[in-house]
């Protein structure tokens, strides 16, 4: 080929690659106006279906579920007590309207006592989803001391000799008993470490953590919900599950509460052990052929009756949140693996299947959630924590992708 071919080739060369780049960037520039416009068209939405949550909420209680026709509350002992005041601070920190942070602190002040409960593990999710995000949004330092008196309780849980946080008390079952989900509440340990002089909480969820990737860990990465210790010696009694199928089941809502954990773990403390964990979790999930194509999961992957079986949008939630994390820890074709996932989980959260119609579904955002099929409680309902994790996603995406 002669030189002005060449030059001629190579211009055609360049001019296509241009082209192409040009087409790329109006497709997604498109595509981040579609987002945007969804963010957007859901945070309306949720401002004015908490308004419906909070008429049908006596003003000493929490949001629990709408089931029956019915919307049901909770006193704030309840694990999920926290969710509902995160949800209002997530929705005021894209309205910026100062009567939804209002009743937000009406709901924290209720909430207040509860940072001396010593009786389980999930004191994180009911203080740090609350008053961590109040804390974050407002720099009143009445709020961190909550958090850090909170975290003196979770603390108080913790079994040197197993080297764990126990989650429920003993029971004729149970001797030890730590649940998966106990990787969510690390968060506030982690957080009241770097907000004070006391190290010892970040010691516990580090501690905590390494020992469940010991533990609660199938070869395929997959999690058990439960494994029972003895914490006198820290020798393992037994695996298996509560709210999952079966005992070796891969229960759906677990493995998002892992994948959420050590993504979160390694925002805080680098450690490349915990990044590793969540990149094998998230493949897990993401490859697992029982994901359906909307990516929102059936209740549990092993799940005896898919593809009928109910689906949970309280875990597809905790995966999108967690997903947009971890590709803020990762490159390339990785990266946008995660968050093409949760992009699909939002888009796919955010439509009439299971979206609620305003002023329906008492009042809650999101349907076809379920609490514990086993024991029959909260199934195919709306729940608190889907709503939450479903409105930081959408604040994720909007803050790291848009």
């Amino acid at each position: 080929m002669g030189i002005i071919k060449m030059k001629v080739f190579y211009q055609i060369m360049v001019l296509s690659f241009c082209c192409i780049s040009v087409f790329a960037q109006k497709d997604n520039g498109k595509d981040r106006i579609a987002m945007k416009k969804m963010i957007q068209e859901n945070f309306e939405f949720a401002e004015k279906q908490y308004q419906y949550l909070e008429k049908a909420t006596p003003f000493d209680s929490m949001p629990k579920t709408f089931q029956n026709n019915h919307n049901v509350s909770s006193d704030v002992y309840w694990w999920c007590s926290g969710f509902y005041p995160g949800s209002l601070l997530y929705i005021y920190e894209y309205t910026k309207k100062p009567l939804i942070l209002d009743e937000a602190k009406k709901k924290l002040a209720i909430l207040d006592t509860v940072k001396y409960y010593t009786k389980l593990h999930d004191i994180g999710f009911m203080m740090y989803c609350s008053f961590g995000n109040a804390y974050r949004l407002t720099k009143n330092e009445e709020y961190k001391k909550v958090i850090l008196e909170s975290s003196k309780s979770l603390a108080t849980r913790y079994r040197p000799e197993a080297k764990v946080i126990q989650s429920w008390e003993a029971s004729k079952d149970y001797a030890g008993p730590v649940i998966i989900d106990n990787m969510m509440n690390l968060e506030m340990l982690e957080w009241a470490s770097q907000n004070s002089a006391d190290k010892s909480f970040a010691n516990i969820a580090e501690s905590h953590a390494d020992t469940t990737i010991k533990n609660h860990f199938r070869p395929d990465y997959s999690s058990y919900h439960l494994v029972d210790y003895d914490f006198n010696s820290g020798n393992v009694l037994k695996k298996g599950t509560v709210q999952g199928f079966s005992d070796p089941s891969a229960w759906s809502r677990g493995q998002g509460w892992a994948l959420y954990g050590y993504t979160m773990m390694y925002r805080f403390t680098k450690n490349t052990a915990y990044l590793n964990q969540a990149q094998h979790i998230a493949k897990f999930i993401l490859n697992n052929p029982n994901l359906p194509a909307d990516k929102i999961p059936y209740w549990d992957f092993d799940a005896p009756n898919i593809p009928n079986a109910l689906r949970d949008a309280s875990a597809a939630a905790v995966y999108a949140s967690a997903l947009l994390e971890l590709g803020q820890y990762t490159s390339g074709k990785e990266k946008q693996n995660y968050v093409d996932a949760a992009k699909t989980i939002l888009v796919s959260l955010s439509s009439p299947k299971y979206r609620a119609q305003l002023g329906a579904n008492g009042g809650y955002l999101l349907l076809h959630s379920v609490g514990s099929l086993p024991h029959k409680s909260e199934v195919d309902v709306p729940l608190t924590y889907a709503d939450y994790y479903f409105l930081e996603a959408l604040l994720r995406y909007k803050k790291w992708y848009l």
